[in-house]
């Protein structure tokens, strides 16, 4: 960390306490809007699926905003905005205000999400931005792991004091990054109107096939990261019923653990011996053999349970591990496929898609499962994993993944 300049030491910080405030309250939302405010089940959805949407489908639009009027305003007003969100959480009991604050929450991440990655990918240049993404991404993990633990100890007191905390968290990130972060002025700036300039922004990353084809290869690696929130918990459950509840926390924990103790391990090793496209290939194999550890079936006795729970493990550990060997090359391949411009844009559309990726996964997933057929889901995972491998394989040795600079559509 201490060998990048200050602006991408900060933004590291930044992501660390952004996934410490958002992680300290949003797993425990569903159970304050069931139990503490007594909401019917269709609300608590409706409520978690506003702040989901609002993010999701704004991403694209929050990296355009990044582009035309730069990364650090929309930094600082997502991070104010879900201030106030987190503020509203804290005492809001009627539906009308949980949706405005659930909206408000996703709104933020789809304005600040697409810029911090645009402004560290500039920062840090095309020499140390693969280092730069795979350290960014020890603290964005670490966000992930300490989050809950502290908003567990939260609760003691009551939820509005997880809220509270959370919120300023995100109030001292905007004015620390209002005094700290230096303002980059966009180089793309258009003199023509707005709405033009951001059709024609549009039309460009609509054109640009390589970055379209390799978008759609790497949706899978979305649906197999997410399983440690659906499919991994839903085993557990099959092995525990009520008991669950423990083995799901030690899970999600070792996930975090791997990939925090494997990230910086993985991209060196990787960055010397690997081109970029072949370590995505290499995490997303690695994914995919995850899930074969998750041998389908009941378990008897104290030994077959410990058997189950190892092999849960074991598959949280290799997801982090896989991820963490190809994201930073993820982040960069799509850098370079911008041809360097209008990268918070790209990130915008990128994280859109995936995020589709992730809604149209989790409900294929859940329906695999409602088949009863045991073995099926882990194996369509499994599948699904070695198809995008060998598809970004594929766009490597046609050379779709080193393009030359997309032309400009008007």
């Amino acid at each position: 960390m201490a060998s990048f300049e200050r602006p991408a030491r900060l933004l590291m910080v930044n992501q660390f306490a952004i996934n410490l405030g958002f992680y300290m309250l949003m797993p425990y939302l569903a159970d304050h809007l069931s139990h503490g405010l007594g909401l019917a089940a269709w609300t608590v959805g409706l409520v978690l699926g506003v702040r989901n949407l609002s993010q999701q489908g704004m991403f694209l639009l929050g990296g355009t905003l990044a582009d035309r009027y730069g990364c650090k305003p929309m930094i600082l007003i997502g991070c104010t905005l879900r201030t106030i969100a987190f503020a509203l959480l804290a005492v809001a009991d009627t539906l009308p205000a949980l949706l405005l604050a659930s909206a408000l929450t996703g709104l933020a991440g789809a304005l600040f999400n697409p810029a911090v990655r645009a402004y560290l990918a500039a920062d840090a240049g095309e020499e140390r931005r693969v280092e730069a993404f795979a350290t960014f991404n020890v603290f964005y993990q670490a966000g992930i792991l300490i989050g809950p633990l502290a908003g567990l100890a939260l609760l003691t007191w009551d939820f509005g004091a997880v809220c509270t905390v959370a919120a300023l968290i995100f109030a001292a990130l905007a004015l620390l990054q209002a005094r700290a972060l230096p303002a980059r002025p966009p180089a793309d700036r258009s003199a023509e109107p707005a709405w033009r300039a951001v059709a024609a922004d549009w039309r460009t990353i609509a054109a640009n096939r390589p970055f379209l084809l390799f978008t759609a290869a790497m949706t899978g690696s979305y649906v197999l990261g997410f399983q440690v929130y659906l499919a991994l918990p839903l085993r557990a459950r099959e092995l525990f019923g009520e008991r669950a509840g423990s083995v799901t926390g030690a899970v999600f924990a070792v996930s975090a653990l791997a990939a925090l103790s494997g990230q910086l391990k993985l991209t060196a090793w990787a960055k010397r011996t690997l081109p970029g496209p072949r370590a995505i290939a290499y995490g997303l194999v690695l994914m995919s053999a995850a899930f074969t550890l998750v041998v389908p079936g009941p378990y008897a006795g104290t030994l077959g349970l410990t058997v189950g729970v190892l092999a849960l493990l074991l598959c949280a550990t290799l997801l982090a591990w896989g991820g963490a060997l190809l994201y930073p090359f993820e982040m960069d391949t799509v850098v370079r496929l911008s041809s360097d411009r209008l990268i918070a844009t790209y990130y915008g559309a990128y994280n859109t898609v995936s995020g589709i990726a992730i809604s149209v996964g989790n409900l294929a997933v859940g329906a695999l499962f409602d088949t009863g057929v045991r073995w099926l889901p882990w194996a369509a995972l499994a599948g699904t994993g070695l198809v995008c491998a060998s598809l970004v394989a594929r766009l490597h040795r046609a050379g779709h993944l080193a393009p030359a600079p997309v032309p400009v559509t008007g």
